[in-house]
């Protein structure tokens, strides 16, 4: 490989190799789903999978579950409903909620996109090379967050100077 100056960085180049590959992985995922004509993007499918698996959430549940921000979430279920993967109903216990679910034709497709799923997962498995250490780590990191965020982190080292 050719000089990386992200690698060279050691630790400070972590944020950065995180969001290139991020970028990377989101990139030509985009192409592969245009390349088969398939109208997602690929960020949905953990929303699709979400919802086989609970059936119905509201908006802050899968916020919850995901980890993801309120806001974040919201944005994915509005594309996904303008291309017509998720139907929403009132919750009848507070008509501020609203439950979500797949719609029909979410429904009929996700068989077809469980397949490119699973060429995707394979595929990250063969870029791996067959080792999960890298998610081993990456749920170290996360809990480590969990129990102290980055920022706080920061603030107490700084204060040690």
């Amino acid at each position: 490989m050719e000089e990386d100056f992200l690698i060279e960085m050691g630790y400070p180049g972590l944020t950065a190799r995180l969001k290139r590959l991020s970028d990377l992985f989101v990139y030509q995922t985009k192409e592969f789903y245009k390349e088969h004509n398939l109208d997602i993007e690929p960020n949905w499918h953990m929303i699709f999978l979400i919802l086989k698996k609970h059936d119905q959430l509201t908006v802050t549940e899968i916020s919850e579950l995901l980890h993801l921000s309120h806001p974040a979430i919201v944005k994915l279920i509005n594309k996904m409903k303008k291309k017509g993967y998720i139907d929403s109903v009132k919750d009848k216990n507070d008509y501020r909620k609203y439950q979500l679910t797949l719609s029909k034709k979410a429904k009929e497709k996700l068989p077809v996109l469980e397949t490119y799923w699973s060429a995707g997962e394979q595929a990250l498995e063969e870029l791996l090379e067959g080792n999960s250490k890298l998610l081993e780590q990456l749920s170290i990191v996360e809990r480590n967050i969990e129990d102290l965020d980055f920022k706080t982190r920061m603030e107490q080292l700084l204060n040690k100077y």
